[in-house]
């Protein structure tokens, strides 16, 4: 029986042959074989096209982060910055918003993520790493309630604090009462103890308002946060280098 079958297929394939050859081309069999080869070749090239540019991708990310990391400054106020030493910018986008004014990115404790790290964006400061697992991570805000951020006026130099106001933005506290301050002045970073959790120099906000408030001990302002923080996507955490 399967001798027979094979005769069978044979004799088919030899009658397709001098068909096509001495009496009726078969031009659109071949042709829709070609067409069914071509869309799948097709695929397959789109799909390798497709893999390398989601790598050429992430690697055009990862420089970004690092570019953006190493271009933090003060603006004005005299002293150079930028990534701390055995620091590193790590890429990162955001995948989920949290309870209150907190995010979730998809970066965590395999790639050097930590705990009470900085996260900024190309505008501004965005918050630090409360919390790191193994794959992600959550940031809280600067506009959180518990948020307190060092800052230095870009232009006077002057000291304060930036508290974070749900919903509002920002407050700044001055610690001088009578230190120059004005609407549009700049905000940046002070900088933290060993960089943590806050490096120097990036960028906060602007201030939007003077505030008027009896017997306080020092000026006190509205800022509008640098970063559009309701509209956060591919993040730059700044993370310590591993020790060799």
């Amino acid at each position: 029986m399967k001798r027979l079958f094979v005769l069978l297929v044979l004799a088919a394939a030899v009658l397709l042959v001098v068909t096509d050859r001495l009496l009726v081309p078969l031009t659109p069999v071949r042709a829709a074989g070609a067409t069914v080869y071509g869309t799948v070749e097709s695929a397959v090239g789109t799909m390798a096209r497709s893999f390398g540019d989601q790598e050429r991708l992430r690697s055009l990310e990862r420089e970004n982060a690092t570019l953006r990391a190493g271009l933090l400054s003060p603006r004005s106020t005299g002293s150079s910055s930028g990534v701390p030493a055995r620091h590193r910018g790590l890429a990162a986008h955001v995948v989920g918003f949290g309870r209150g004014q907190r995010v979730t990115i998809d970066a965590g404790a395999a790639s050097g993520v930590q705990r009470d790290v900085t996260v900024l964006n190309a505008d501004g400061l965005v918050g630090k790493i409360t919390w790191a697992g193994p794959a992600t991570a959550s940031v809280s805000l600067i506009t959180d309630a518990a948020s307190s951020v060092g800052a230095r006026m870009a232009g006077s130099g002057e000291l304060g604090v930036v508290a974070g106001l749900p919903g509002e933005g920002l407050r700044l506290s001055l610690f001088d009462p009578h230190a120059p301050l004005a609407v549009g002045d700049e905000v940046v970073t002070l900088g933290s103890a060993g960089a943590r959790p806050y490096v120097a120099g990036v960028p906060i906000g602007t201030v939007t308002a003077i505030e008027s408030v009896p017997g306080a001990a020092g000026r006190t302002a509205l800022v509008r946060p640098a970063a559009r923080l309701t509209a956060l996507s591919l993040v730059t955490v700044i993370v310590p280098e591993p020790e060799r």
